[in-house]
Formats: structure tokens, sequence, C-alpha cells
């Protein structure tokens, strides 16, 4: 049986916090961390995103892993490379409310399923939800 260990890496280098969770695999760790700074505000657009190098070294993690979390922050919109600049967090996270929506399709799937799988009913989800929202965006109760 795996203990429960959660590690927060922060630094000058990487601008978001992660918690290394077992169970959970690094590369959707970072992916959420780093969308989690971006939504909340932590990271903002235009704002240099770390090198493949930097986010492998600070993370402790392995450079493929590091270069397939940016692919995949790049390819879903939410990171852009400007030549002489380097990869940024993206201006815009798609164009239409559908495009941004997307993004979130896997992530709400799998909110579903967990939440039928506790058993919660979808107001019990719904004030979750808002509980959460509410706390990103400054407005605890």
């Amino acid at each position: 049986m795996l203990a429960s260990c959660t590690i927060w890496y922060s630094t000058a280098v990487v601008p978001f916090r992660l918690t290394f969770e077992p169970g959970i695999s690094l590369y959707e760790q970072v992916i959420y961390a780093a969308k989690k700074a971006i939504v909340s505000g932590q990271l903002r657009p235009g704002d240099p995103f770390p090198s493949v190098r930097a986010l492998s070294t600070a993370l402790k993690i392995n450079p493929n892993t590091a270069h397939k979390v940016i692919g995949q922050l790049i390819a879903q919109g939410v990171l852009e490379v400007r030549p002489g600049v380097g990869t940024v967090v993206a201006e815009r996270l798609g164009s239409t409310a559908a495009e941004r929506s997307k993004l979130l399709k896997k992530e709400l799937e799998q909110l579903v399923v967990e939440a039928k799988k506790l058993g919660l009913e979808l107001e019990e989800v719904r004030t979750a939800l808002s509980e959460h929202w509410q706390r990103l965006n400054g407005e605890d109760k």
C-alpha cells in the first residue's frame, strides 16, 4: 500500500506550485498545475514559461516528460511559442466559447465519472464547483 506523500515544488524558474501525489502521472500533475496557475492569474498571458530543461531540472522530472508537458500545453492552446522570445502563456485560450470549453472536455468527463463513483448528486457537484470557482477568484465565503 502506498502512503500518501505530498511534496510542494515552487521555484523562481517554475512559477507555479506542484504537488506530487502517488497514483497520478507526473505528466498530468504538471499540466494541471500549469493550467491552475494560468486560470488563477498566477501566470498571465505573455508571461514566460520555463524551458524543457528548466522545467525538468527544477521539478526533478525526466526531460522527456517536461517536453511532453510543454508540447501538450502548446497543442491545447495554453502556451504559444514566440520566435526570439520562447514559450509564453497564450494570449487567448481559444477564440470562441466552444473552443475554450473543448479544452475542458476531458477534465469535465473525469469529474463526472469521479462524482458518480462517489455517489454524488448533480447539485452537490454544482455546489462544490461553485465553491472552488469562488476560492480561485478570491471570493472566499
